[in-house]
């Protein structure tokens, strides 16, 4: 990415304190500082887990080489005897202790009793590289020699890997009580309604495709450092977009109350949706801590991340949309077999309730069914994956407005604009539950299509022969939800700290929040101290994902902002001797209004936010106040907000080879009140960058035995720099109405309508091509063009 609107997303820092380029005090909101979290990143000076415990013991797992296989016998003699190994454990010592040791089931109501995945394996692994046994040793080094020493045998059973066809007869059954390996069906909209729209339509177009399986590769892989005190109970530091939520999820599994549990996330290098679910390492490096008495930790090699590690997407979709005589949508139908791997443990687009309510997009479409399946399959288990649903939604959608706009001889453009909600008809509710807060979707769409304009589209050839194409995408993303605490605590001597129940891993909490603070209080931004990502500072919270932190964890911080400024208004008024009203803030505290007082020099009445500080933990206060300048909110919304946008993409393709240049890219979003137009473009960047991963070259494959083939960086093809083109953002406001900052989340739009964008314009280059699967490799353009 580059362009004078690009910025580096390095990973924020917690607590975050004032650094180079912050903005001085006033209207915070609205400005464009530049991150604090930045430059300490840069130097090299933020401190991750892995960063801590250096003389803890070292945790290493023994992991399954087959993807279905009956675990006969391990024999752990050899390791044990290894000078420098301190344990060796397997199922059976688990089993052995109190602790439950299983990771609960997440993926929601289940049409079938199965157990929570074992922390090591029980007596058969479901997945290539599940965990059987587990080492502890001295050291790291140690620790792998043990893992080699450890002996399993097994008895291989038969695989599948494919969602649809490990729900088919003929499929091997992962648990009993699923015997054709369906976790859950649901269902989301008016099947007869559909069904008699589909009976009614002047024109019916489908489209069958897949959704790929995606494996989260942040910079920093998971890691925990377990300590136990017999009196005090677990401290375990880790990487985690949630530090309450893993308390949550080690209480269950370790079987001890939460109060006796504190999660400390530190420097976290990214998260993408599988730091924010429970693993067995964080739990296996807990236990181990309390049965041996000493400190524990346990960092994940970068092939087990990707063996063992949360994927995300893994969808085949049917999805049928029927038009009316004057091209206007009249229903949408769509039928999902979504992977869930080899335990029901997130899910995260699997459920209608994540994944089909945002099948309308910005779209008028009276009715919509949604059918879609769980499936277990011989696969790393599938949880949250940057978008979580809304991605595989609207890839749904606006393929099928490409592959109708073709059948019926229209404009892709024009198609969307004469199917678009109503400007003036918010709030809406789709035909499948969700209710958008506020929208006008066709300035969007109108500036990204500007910004292309006059470029050759529809396989046109330029004079160096490449065929040429456009695509566009619409979206509308949900986020926000669910609660969020806010902390903003004045100190005596004036300093503010603000604390907040969601993490920031790159997000910028650290300026946005203290922004927002800001607003409130006379106190300039980089004096503001932000703290997450400790259970011990904070009183409780939700964590960071579904681009949900400014929407709930902002409102929640200026809540108490406002509380704790109302009530310092109260004390500087008391001191300066004049009604709160006519009081008035200055940059460093308060002041009686110009003719508010008595005398001619009233505006000159003045007392510092340190002296009102001071006041506020002193005596004579005014009556009724009591001592302390603190507040806590817990915030939750009624309704989440709706970003929406549109994204344009133009591609230049090689007939010969199949490789194809992106020329150009532009991202028009819409996300309420920007708090900081520059973060946000940063956190466009880079959801553009990984949808277009997606869409590009990243797929998660197995091969005839269910082993991961791409296991590594040199097989998984992440993008790199030299694959991304420069990425041009445009921004329109439409504050939402349902939150008081009127803002909404940005941080998963650019995972959510790049691929669709991308594929548009690839098959919009490619003359005879109505549809190519993602990933859109050379190899498959080629392949399209030559059949």
């Amino acid at each position: 990415m580059s362009g004078e609107e690009s910025v580096i997303e390095a990973e924020g820092a917690v607590p975050t304190t004032a650094d180079e380029g912050a903005a001085a005090g006033g209207e915070s909101v609205g400005d464009s500082p530049l991150r604090r979290e930045d430059a300490r990143a840069l130097r090299g000076e933020t401190t991750y887990t892995d960063d801590f415990g250096q003389e803890a013991a070292a945790l290493a797992f023994v992991r399954s080489p087959h993807a279905h296989a009956e675990v006969a016998g391990i024999d752990t003699e050899a390791a044990e005897a290894i000078d420098g190994v301190v344990a060796v454990y397997t199922w059976g010592d688990l089993a052995e202790s109190d602790a439950p040791m299983r990771l609960p089931v997440r993926t929601g109501p289940l049409d079938c009793e199965v157990p929570g995945h074992p922390v090591l394996a029980a007596d058969r692994v479901r997945y290539d590289g599940q965990p059987v046994a587990a080492v502890v040793a001295k050291d790291r080094y140690v620790a792998a020699d043990g893992v080699e020493a450890v002996e399993v045998e097994y008895d291989p059973l038969p695989v599948e890997t494919d969602p649809e066809a490990a729900a088919s007869e003929d499929a091997p059954t992962l648990f009993e009580d699923a015997p054709d390996n369906v976790a859950a069906v649901g269902e989301l909209g008016d099947r007869e309604a559909t069904d008699r729209a589909f009976a009614a339509a002047e024109e019916v177009v489908s489209v069958e495709l897949e959704n790929n399986r995606l494996i989260p590769s942040a910079l920093e892989p998971r890691a925990a450092l377990a300590e136990h005190d017999r009196t005090e109970g677990f401290t375990v530091t880790m990487t985690s977009q949630s530090p309450h939520g893993h308390r949550r999820k080690l209480s269950h599994t370790l079987g001890v109350p939460e109060r006796q549990i504190r999660v400390i996330s530190p420097d976290v290098g990214g998260g993408f949706g599988h730091k924010g679910h429970h693993h067995p390492g964080e739990a296996m490096a807990a236990w181990a801590a309390r049965e041996l008495g000493e400190s524990v930790k346990w960092t994940a090699t970068r092939s087990a991340n990707y063996r063992e590690g949360a994927h995300g997407r893994d969808h085949r979709t049917t999805a049928e949309l029927a038009l009316d005589a004057d091209g206007r949508f009249r229903g949408l139908r769509v039928d999902t077999h979504a992977g869930i791997g080899g335990y029901a443990l997130g899910g995260g687009g699997a459920m209608p309730g994540w994944y089909g309510r945002l099948l309308a997009s910005q779209y008028e479409i009276p009715a919509i069914y949604c059918r879609s399946r769980c499936v277990f399959t011989t696969t790393a288990p599938v949880h949250s994956y940057r978008g979580a649903g809304r991605p595989e939604a609207i890839y749904v959608t606006e393929r099928l407005v490409d592959v109708a706009a073709e059948e019926l001889g229209a404009d892709p453009v024009e198609l969307r604009r004469r199917n678009f909600l109503d400007p003036d008809g918010f709030p809406h509710e789709t035909a499948v539950g969700a209710t958008y807060d506020s929208g006008n979707y066709e300035p969007t769409l109108e500036s990204a299509v500007d910004a292309v304009s006059g470029l050759p589209r529809g396989g046109e050839r330029d004079d160096d022969g490449r065929l040429r194409g456009v695509g566009i995408a619409s979206y509308v993303e949900s986020t926000g939800g669910g609660f969020e605490s806010g902390v903003v605590r004045v100190h005596p001597d004036g300093g503010v700290t603000v604390s907040a129940g969601t993490h920031d891993h790159g997000q910028g909490h650290g300026t946005i929040y203290a922004q927002i603070v800001a607003d409130e209080h006379p106190v300039a931004p980089e004096e503001i101290e932000v703290v997450e990502g400790d259970t011990d500072k904070i009183p409780t919270g939700t964590g960071t994902f579904g681009s949900r932190s400014t929407v709930v964890g902002g409102n929640a911080v200026a809540e108490s902002a406002q509380e704790v400024f109302g009530k310092a208004r109260e004390i500087a008024a008391h001191e300066l001797d004049a009604d709160p009203g006519a009081v008035e803030t200055t940059d460093s505290g308060f002041r009686v209004a110009d003719g508010a007082g008595e005398g001619s020099d009233a505006g000159d009445q003045r007392v510092s936010f340190a002296e009102v500080a001071d006041r506020a933990y002193g005596r004579g206060l005014p009556e009724g106040l009591s001592p302390g300048l603190e507040a806590t909110t817990f915030y939750e919304l009624d309704n989440t907000a709706y970003t929406f946008g549109t994204h344009a993409v133009a591609v230049a393709v090689d007939p010969e080879t199949g490789e194809y240049e992106v020329e150009r890219y532009v991202a028009v979003d819409d996300c309420g009140v920007r708090v900081n137009p520059r973060i946000v473009e940063g956190q466009v960047h880079g959801g553009v960058a990984q949808g277009l991963g997606q869409a590009r070259s990243e797929r998660a494959t197995y091969g005839a035995d269910g082993a991961l083939a791409a296991s590594t960086m040199l097989d998984y093809a992440l993008p790199r720099a030299s694959d991304l083109p420069d990425i041009e953002t445009r921004a329109q406001e439409t504050p939402s109405p349902d939150n008081e900052l009127g803002v909404k989340g940005i941080g998963e739009g650019g995972t959510v309508a790049a691929p669709p964008a991308l594929v548009n314009a690839v098959v919009d280059a490619v003359p005879g091509v109505d549809h190519l699967d993602m990933p859109v490799t050379a190899e498959r353009v080629r392949t399209a063009i030559e059949d």
